[in-house]
This record gives structure tokens, C-alpha cells and sequence, in this order.
């Protein structure tokens, strides 16, 4: 049996064409494992990277066998039995392969499962595919500049790691004929009237031989014209170009009332986590604001909104009441893509829940670009869905799910934050 198995190294002796072309043919079983281990993970490790086990009987690898029939010679090591010209007989189909092992299954033979680590990089690339925030509109360059570098001709001055060889050598031939030129014009006349006085009589040796010297002098002319001289070296030349750049804020709004318990506020932190590495993952250029709600509501950062111990009762306008100065404070809206996502266990006063209602239909859905809302289960919908169903009937760029378990986080987050095909 043959297997043929493409082993050109790439740097640091990995395979990368061939790890690539790996995970590409068993992507769809490695993104099904990836979404099942970010519900096992705790909030630390969560982009961390991941062991894949793959069932051996999935892979299937092009292998080339000896066909049944045929004639073939094979040297055996340690033949005892069969000399030049004798015939083996061939092991029947169900003989072949039998090992003499002792004590193995009953059930017959098994290979273990194939198991490889994959990096957090490939982990969070094969978590976030196909993601995208909706509607991302290019509205206004970034007030923070960005730049990039571009090609912009040759200078005579610059980096010896940014010397361009090709371009040095066209300029050192091109001098080295310009100046040797005029002396090889002449060398070709000397040496014709030294042709033509060769043939004549010899009276004239003594002008032959200083037409010879003459010969020599011009050739050494030629000869001390430099191969490259510092005149000939071209750098290559690079500038600074502004690129436009979409900028967008992202609001992060998480209840942490009493009614969230252990186990609710943990789902959300695993659900902001994710957003926030996506987010961090592929745009570069985005505001994430963290805003923390009971009672009142407190814009807070990143360490604080996620392991902060504070509690209270429920009132779910104050943070919208936040979102509301932060954007007009900060982000106008004809400059930012504004997005948020909110998630909470849906508790909240009756009497507070038409305020919310008014304060997105009126101030904030009206700047949005986007806004999600994960209502964390089990328990029975209460006022703020009823409330916030009747702002996804007026508003298309608002959406809302719920989360029962942490299985349902993946599901929920992927819906939410589909690439839209447009």
C-alpha cells in the first residue's frame, strides 16, 4: 500500500497549505465542535484555543493499492521458505490484514479518533465566519486619520533594505554605456587604421605601435568605468495615503438587578464576551461602551461591567435614558454607525415599560443602525418583551431572541449577527 502525503515545510517546519486544506474539508465538523466547547468554556478561557477530535471512520485520505491479479516481485527480509521462481500464494480477503495478537475485542477491530489542536486564532476564525454587524454604512472618515503605505516611485536616497536591485542595476548599465560609449567608438577607429597599416609597407611600424599603446590606453579607460557607483542606487519609495474608514460605536447593556441571578448574569457575560472579541476581531476601528443597569444605570469599563458585584431592583429605562445622553453627548449620528445589544431576564416595573417603549420609538431607534435584545429564560414574558415586540413591528433594524440555556448562546448570537447578502 502507497500513500502519497504533500510534505513541503513552510517557516518553523509546519505544513500550512496542508493544515489549511485539512481544515477546510472537515469545517463543517470542526465549527460543530467549536460551538459545542464555547458552552463548556469558562469566561477566561474563552478565546482561548481548542482540541478538535474527529471520528477516524470521517476521514478518508487518497491511498494507491496493488489491484487484485497480476504479477509483481517482491524481496522479503528473512526468507526461509521460497527461492528465485516459486509462487506465493496470495491471502484470501477475509485472511488479509489479520494481525496474531492476543487477548483483543470481540467486536472486532477499531482505529481511535483522529485529534488535533487548533490555534485560538483558526478557533475564533472558524467561531465568527459568515458574521458581520447588519448594516454597516460608511458614513464619515474617522476623526483619528488612518493611513497607509503605497508605492510612489523611486528616490536616490533612502534604506539599504529598501534598495530596489533591479532598478540599481538598469541605472548602473545604462551609465556604464553612456560613459564607455565615446571610448569604444574610438578603440573601433584605432583598430581599423591598425588593420589598414598592417597591410601597407613597413615603414609604418612606428605609428602601428603607437596606435597600439593608444589600443591599450583606451581599453584601460573602459575597463576602470565602476560596475555600480553610488549614483546608480534606487530606493523604493513609499508614502503615506489616508484610506476611508467606517467608525462605529457598539453599546453593551447588561442588567445586573437581583432578579439576574448567578446563572442569568453568566450567559450574559458569555454573550457580551463573544461580542466583544467579534467585534474586536474584525473592525478595527469601533467604540465599544459598557453601560451596567438596576436601579440606575452607570457607564462603566470593561473589568467592571463584567466582574463588578453591584445589585439592585429593575428599572430598564435608566440605561436606555443613558444610551440616550452618551449618543448625544459623543456620537452624532450622522457621523457613526451606531449598534447596541442589551440583555436582561426581562424583569422590570409595569409602569417602566411604556417608558422604554417611548424612549426607542422616539430617540434611540431612530439613531440606530442596529439593536439587539437577549431576553434571558426560563421564566414567562413579562411587560418589557410585550413592550419591545411592538418595536420590532415599527423598527426592522431591531431585533430580539431568547437565550433558555448556554447551549442556545451560539444559536442566538449567530442569528443576531448574520452576514446579510445583499
Amino acid at each position: 500500500m502507497s500513500q502519497i502525503i504533500d510534505r513541503r515545510l513552510n517557516g518553523r517546519h509546519k505544513s500550512a497549505v496542508n493544515r489549511q486544506r485539512f481544515l477546510n474539508r472537515y469545517k463543517t465538523h470542526i465549527k460543530k465542535m467549536v460551538a459545542e466547547s464555547i458552552n463548556k468554556r469558562s469566561i477566561t478561557d474563552i478565546d482561548s484555543g481548542e482540541t478538535i477530535s474527529i471520528p477516524a471512520s470521517d476521514i478518508h485520505e487518497p491511498l494507491f493499492r496493488h489491484g487484485n491479479g497480476g504479477r509483481r516481485e517482491i524481496v522479503y527480509p528473512g526468507n526461509k521458505q521460497f527461492e528465485k521462481g516459486d509462487r506465493v500464494i496470495r491471502p484470501s480477503g477475509n485472511d488479509a490484514g489479520q494481525g496474531q495478537g492476543v487477548g483483543g475485542s470481540n467486536t472486532g477491530s477499531g482505529t481511535d479518533d483522529f485529534v488535533f489542536q487548533i490555534s485560538k486564532d483558526e478557533f475564533l476564525e472558524m467561531y465568527f465566519e459568515d458574521l458581520a454587524l447588519p448594516d454597516l454604512i460608511k458614513k464619515q472618515i474617522t476623526r483619528i486619520p488612518t493611513f497607509k503605505n503605497i508605492r510612489a516611485g523611486y528616490t536616490m536616497s533612502g534604506s539599504p533594505t529598501n534598495i530596489n536591485v533591479i532598478r540599481s542595476l538598469k541605472g548602473s548599465l545604462s551609465r556604464r554605456i553612456a560613459l564607455a560609449s565615446p571610448y569604444k567608438k574610438e578603440l573601433t577607429e584605432v583598430n581599423k587604421k591598425i588593420s589598414d597599416l598592417m597591410t601597407s609597407e613597413s615603414e609604418f611600424t612606428g605609428e602601428i605601435e603607437a596606435l597600439q599603446k593608444k589600443v591599450e590606453f583606451l581599453k584601460q579607460k573602459i575597463k576602470k568605468i565602476p560596475f555600480i557607483d553610488t549614483f546608480d542606487l534606487r530606493y523604493n519609495n513609499r508614502v503615506k495615503e489616508q484610506i476611508p474608514t467606517t467608525q462605529a460605536v457598539m453599546f453593551c447593556i447588561m442588567d445586573v438587578s437581583g432578579s439576574m441571578d448567578k446563572i442569568k448574569k453568566d450567559i450574559a457575560k458569555r454573550f457580551f464576551i463573544l461580542l466583544y472579541l467579534f467585534l474586536k476581531r474584525n473592525y478595527q476601528k469601533i467604540d465599544v461602551v459598557f453601560i451596567r443597569h438596576h436601579t440606575s444605570a452607570k457607564e462603566v469599563d470593561e473589568q467592571e461591567f463584567f466582574f463588578s458585584r453591584e445589585t439592585g431592583g429593575t428599572v430598564v429605562s435608566s440605561s436606555l435614558q443613558l444610551l440616550k445622553k452618551i449618543i448625544q453627548d459623543r456620537y452624532d449620528q450622522n457621523c457613526w454607525n451606531i449598534y447596541a445589544a442589551q440583555a436582561s431576564d426581562g424583569d422590570n416595573w409595569n409602569a417602566d415599560s411604556p417608558h422604554c417603549f417611548d424612549l426607542l420609538i422616539n430617540d434611540i431607534m431612530p439613531t440606530m443602525q442596529y439593536f439587539a435584545y437577549v431576553e434571558i429564560m426560563p421564566r414567562l414574558h413579562q411587560s418589557l418583551w410585550d413592550a419591545y415586540i411592538k418595536v420590532n413591528k415599527i423598527f426592522s433594524n431591531f431585533s430580539l431572541q431568547t437565550i433558555n440555556e448556554l447551549s442556545d448562546i451560539y444559536p442566538v448570537f449567530r442569528e443576531l449577527f448574520k452576514r446579510q447578502i445583499t
